[in-house]
């Protein structure tokens, strides 16, 4: 989920081509919605920063849900400020800084998972 659609437009073919399956959210509802659908959601990639709240609100109600506690989340964000890093990372979330690099994301998204890293198309 991430509030710039240009980065939307440009993960989703890339990693639908990584064998991922792709669904995205530009605000905190629509992720609540998403998050609630079937089939279930494996991992989410999350910006901080949302037109309609904190991304970090969303990753501590996460944590709090029995079904959800686990979920893998990496975070994408530009926040440079260490103290919601931190609790980014407190709360289990990988972090990826803006801007990033395809290389680098896609090696974070293998390392949430446990997969061996994906070839890059």
């Amino acid at each position: 989920m991430d509030d710039e659609p240009h980065i939307g437009f440009v993960l989703r073919p890339f990693l639908e081509q990584l064998g991922y399956r792709v669904s995205f959210a530009r605000t905190l509802d629509e992720a609540r919605n998403a998050l609630r659908a079937s089939p279930p959601t494996d991992g989410l990639l999350l910006d901080l920063h949302l037109p309609d709240g904190s991304g970090l609100d969303l990753l501590r109600d996460l944590r709090k849900e029995r079904a959800t506690a686990r979920l893998p989340v990496l975070v994408l964000t530009a926040e440079g400020e260490d103290r919601i890093l931190r609790e980014a990372r407190r709360l289990g979330a990988v972090l990826v800084t803006k801007p990033f690099s395809p290389t680098k994301l896609t090696q974070r998204i293998a390392m949430m998972f446990g997969d061996s890293q994906p070839e890059t198309p």
